[in-house]
């Protein structure tokens, strides 16, 4: 892929990332990381851990207009992010000794979980 293309499928890629996690409060993760391996050529592992380091300013861009509209209450989060920091810090540790193709299974169930809860539930 051309230098320029990659690019502009890489920012486009961040664009729908950003949006996912604006207009519902998350996901970008889940829309991201299918647009790095297939649009933007990231292998697998690659494109998890890139995931994580895009997702991470949009979250926090995306709290910061939450709380500035009154839509975030910091005290109520607090249990969230603690144990979502150690989960954070967990899955890190364990990413590399996991197979591929577990994760991308893992992955495939975590999408289809979302999508039926808010489908059925």
């Amino acid at each position: 892929m051309k230098k320029r293309s990659k690019w502009t499928a890489s920012a486009l890629a961040g664009g729908a990332a950003g949006l996912a996690n604006g207009f519902f409060g998350g996901g970008g993760g889940m829309v991201l990381v299918p647009l790095l391996t297939g649009r933007c050529g990231l292998d697998q592992r690659r494109a998890f851990a890139t995931s994580v380091a895009v997702i991470l300013p949009l979250c926090m861009l995306s709290a910061g207009i939450y709380w500035w509209k009154g839509g975030l209450d910091f005290v109520l989060a607090l249990p969230y992010l603690l144990g979502g920091f150690l989960g954070g810090f967990l899955g890190g540790k364990l990413f590399r000794g996991v197979n591929m193709v577990w994760l991308r299974r893992a992955f495939a169930l975590l999408i289809l979980y979302g999508g039926g809860k808010a489908l059925f539930f």
